[in-house]
């Protein structure tokens, strides 16, 4: 039987080498995880598109009015994101958008009222709506469009090249059922 001393010597330069391993392994973290996660840089995983915050187009804008109430105002840019207690005459909407391989980008519109009526709009570079839906079409440019529907001759070509046999081949007739079962449960 071992002694308890050689034990303990055991034990103890165990739990001395997991120690030291682990702490090795803490400074090569960043540089393993910089690696896998883009694989030196040839592959990289996928992250989806975010998109925050209220989407404030340059029409939108261009249909506000000095003057409007509060609620029309709400009606043309929806529900502000951010409302302060203390600047209750002010509303703040916020957009941003981010995409793989792309800088993100934000925008901010900050509407200012006078007690209960506009007062001025001041806002970044807005795209018009159109300019901002075709920035979300990640479809690649010059792809060719399948054609929708068959001329006379694909269909012809079709029909005879996924001929079926007039008449379909007999088969053997299949084996008549047992005329008994036996009792699933015994008794």
């Amino acid at each position: 039987m071992p002694s308890p001393l050689r034990i303990r010597t055991f034990g103890a330069t165990l739990l001395a080498a997991s120690a030291l391993l682990a702490l090795s392994a803490c400074s090569s973290v960043g540089k393993v995880g910089e690696a896998v996660g883009s694989l030196g840089g040839v592959l990289t995983p996928y992250q989806s598109d975010v998109l925050q915050g209220n989407v404030v187009t340059r029409e939108q804008v261009q249909a506000l009015q000095i003057g409007m109430p509060r609620e029309q105002v709400r009606s043309i840019l929806g529900t502000p994101l951010l409302t302060s207690a203390f600047h209750a005459d002010r509303w703040d909407y916020v957009f941003g958008f981010r995409r793989q391989g792309q800088p993100p980008q934000q925008r901010k519109v900050t509407v200012f009222f006078k007690r209960e009526a506009l007062e001025r709009v001041q806002a970044d570079d807005l795209p018009s709506e159109q300019e901002f839906v075709s920035s979300l079409d990640v479809r690649r440019k010059g792809a060719k469009v399948p054609p929708l529907v068959a001329t006379e001759a694909e269909l012809k070509a079709f029909a005879t090249k996924n001929r079926q046999p007039a008449e379909p081949e007999k088969t053997a007739p299949a084996a008549a059922p047992a005329a008994s079962y036996p009792p699933l449960e015994s008794r």
